[in-house]
């Protein structure tokens, strides 16, 4: 097998800002915001303390970069859900299926959910940021899909403010693997988890359900 090719100063200096945000990201899954330290997470690099400085001025500035960094799936997912195409259904039954996939089954995901909600009071903007350019999009999606689909006849009347519940059974089996991390809560199988929630949601949600 031939040498991997060795990098450029040029490349690992390219890289650096990344290899840098990941092991901040395990840092701070590990001990939270408070309990990072910079030198720890430059130990996982491979580089001094001054060098994280170099590129992030501050640790709150290194958490801000480190979530928006990790948050860029949810911007590819809304560019594959935009070209979506057939009945209400199926694109809303398309979405939900990799959100389940992006959030309940990417360990990443998850955890970047668990610093949300656990560093939210202390970073109320971020999150606030965060939310508005990530999540309320997708909702506003899934709002759109249910207004279609009941302007057509597909869906039956329902208050679209409560649209977050269509999305419900993935965020509570998100938030039990996190609590439990599989001690209580096995991790469910995929095909039989979308199954049971779409014949319910659907049985709910299709003007003649069948």
């Amino acid at each position: 097998m031939a040498d991997q090719k060795k990098l450029t100063r040029a490349e690992q200096k390219a890289l650096r800002p990344i290899q840098i945000l990941d092991a901040a990201f395990e840092e701070f899954v590990k001990c939270g915001f408070a309990g990072t330290r910079i030198e720890d997470i430059a130990d996982r690099v491979g580089v001094t303390k001054g060098t994280v400085y170099v590129y992030f001025e501050t640790k709150e500035q290194l958490f801000e970069a480190m979530i928006n960094h990790f948050s860029v799936p949810f911007q590819e997912l809304l560019g594959i859900v935009g070209a979506f195409s057939g009945k209400a259904a199926d694109r809303l039954m398309a979405i939900l299926s990799l959100l389940y996939e992006q959030i309940a089954e990417d360990r990443t995901t998850r955890e970047l959910v668990r610093l949300v909600i656990a560093e939210g009071q202390r970073f109320p903007e971020l999150i606030d940021r965060h939310h508005d350019e990530f999540i309320a999009p997708i909702i506003a999606k899934i709002d759109a899909l249910l207004l279609e689909g009941m302007a057509s006849g597909e869906f039956r009347e329902i208050p679209v403010e409560f649209s977050e519940i269509v999305v419900a059974p993935i965020l509570t089996t998100t938030v039990l693997r996190l609590i439990f991390d599989d001690r209580r809560v096995p991790t469910p199988n995929k095909e039989a988890f979308l199954r049971t929630y779409f014949d319910l949601l659907f049985n709910g949600l299709l003007a003649k359900p069948h």
